[in-house]
């Protein structure tokens, strides 16, 4: 039944980038502006719409009263998995099918009399077409950029890499003649970084490359946008964030969204019963962690897209192993290339008391817990804004995107991480996991990761920078013609 206040309510509708990384922080987001009196369509593609009613019931996305969920096309058939190497096939084919359905929802929803009239398109920074859908309907929009702000200003310099010719790559032997060690020197901003710290999709001989080129559209078209959102927080990036305000001077930095989320909402809240994991949480590793002692396990989690090949996994596997620390580390079904990678009998032997192996967890909860000493991270923005919210130093082991952009910062501007060779090696896995958990450098980074966690909590507290500006982005998408 329609609640009669619902109709009077401001309503938003969010549409994420389909991917794990992008659909979290959109979530917390929209749980914000949901209690802050915003109706909410939450957008999904058919297929995670798909595949989170498989993993988490049919129940899950029924959504409560102001805050419903909705589907549009990807364009992608349903055999593909749309893991990591599907991601150039996606950005071709949701700015088409993505605009269309995204088009006719939108007609929908606008002739439906149990819905509130659409007020603004909040979109992922990197799902450009709705840009178009919003002009369209003259529906203003707001975009979430999911990046780190020095991965955002990374992406924001592509354009003048192309202009000093260093995309495309003269020659694949770049990748490895020492050619990436090249200083950034022409972005005050990004001082130290080098040409390998940047997001990665410039790395290709190809000048046609879609990543490159999609990622290029997406930071330009934004500026169509009435205010940009970064999940960050001023403190932390002050400087890169002044750098991003040249371009998009309605900036409204409010993270760390999960710490954000906790100043407006008690666990008990009813929104806060909305989980959109793509794949089923194991909460039983929690009593595991509570059998451990304070500060003694590592954690391990590539995230949602990264994969790695079995030899790199059997490098890692026995570094964790020669550690002789706990570890809690979470392996997808997908997360090895080229199958599914069975760890070794006898590395199971060796670590059957030390060792806790999981396909997914909730991963605040577990950096939150007392019996977890370092996390071992592929450095995506989520996992390392979580890791600064509970004051974890970290390993670094960048991937691809943006990740090499927040290793750098993890490891030189912050000092809460140490970075492990892309080359990895089960001895220095070993060295830095005994040097994280038990080293002089672990305690230094443990104690600068406190102070971030601390810095953190003032930002989002009432008064810091991230609670106000979050307040005058309600305001702002209150008020906006």
């Amino acid at each position: 039944m329609v609640k009669m206040d619902d109709l009077l309510k401001p309503h938003v509708i969010c549409v994420p980038l389909p991917a794990q990384g992008h659909i979290n922080p959109m979530l917390r987001l929209a749980k914000l502006l949901h209690f802050n009196g915003f109706y909410i369509t939450f957008v999904h593609t058919q297929f995670n719409f798909d595949r989170l009613m498989k993993s988490r019931g049919q129940d899950s996305l029924k959504g409560l009263s102001g805050f419903r969920f909705e589907t549009i096309s990807d364009g992608l058939p349903p055999a593909n998995q749309r893991g990591i190497l599907d991601l150039p096939a996606l950005c071709t084919t949701l700015p088409v099918d993505g605009l269309s359905s995204l088009r006719d929802l939108i007609a929908r929803l606008g002739d439906s009399p149990d819905v509130p009239p659409v007020t603004c398109i909040l979109s992922d920074g990197v799902t450009g077409f709705t840009l178009k859908v919003a002009q369209e309907f003259n529906i203003p929009e707001f975009m979430l950029f999911t990046p780190s702000a020095c991965g955002l200003l990374g992406y924001l310099n592509f354009e003048e890499l192309q202009k000093r010719g260093y995309f495309p790559l003269k020659d694949e032997k770049n990748l490895f003649d020492g050619y990436l060690d090249t200083a950034v020197d022409w972005v005050p901003e990004m001082k130290g970084v080098r040409l390998k710290d940047l997001p990665t999709f410039f790395r290709t001989t190809d000048p046609s490359e879609t990543m490159f080129h999609y990622n290029v559209d997406c930071v330009n078209n934004a500026v169509k946008a009435k205010g940009i959102i970064l999940n960050t927080f001023e403190d932390l990036e002050a400087e890169v964030l002044d750098g991003i305000r040249k371009k998009y001077p309605q900036l409204y930095p409010i993270g760390p969204l999960p710490m954000l989320l906790k100043q407006f909402l008690s666990s008990n809240n009813q929104i806060d019963s909305i989980e959109l994991n793509l794949w089923k949480e194991d909460v039983e590793c929690l009593e595991w962690l509570n059998k451990k002692d304070p500060g003694s396990v590592v954690y391990v989690n590539f995230g949602s897209l990264v994969i790695v090949t079995p030899k790199q996994l059997s490098e890692f596997a026995w570094g964790l192993a020669n550690s002789k620390y706990h570890f809690l580390w979470v392996i997808r079904p997908n997360l090895v290339d080229g199958g599914e990678e069975v760890i070794s009998e006898e590395f199971l032997k060796q670590t059957r008391e030390r060792g806790l192996f999981l396909g997914w967890c909730p991963q605040e909860k577990v950096l939150g817990h007392p019996s977890v000493g370092g996390f071992l991270t592929h450095c995506g923005w989520n996992s390392t804004l979580e890791t600064i919210c509970e004051g974890v130093p970290v390993m670094c082991w960048p991937f691809f995107a943006e990740q090499q952009t927040n290793c750098f910062y993890a490891c030189d501007e912050w000092g809460i991480g140490m970075e492990i060779d892309n080359d990895v090696k089960r001895e220095q896995v070993e060295g830095l996991v005994r040097e994280l958990m038990g080293g002089e450098k672990g305690k230094e980074m443990r104690k600068k990761a406190m102070e971030w966690k601390h810095r953190a909590e003032v930002a989002t507290s009432p008064g810091g920078s991230s609670y106000i500006n979050f307040n005058n982005l309600v305001k702002q998408l209150k008020t906006s013609p």
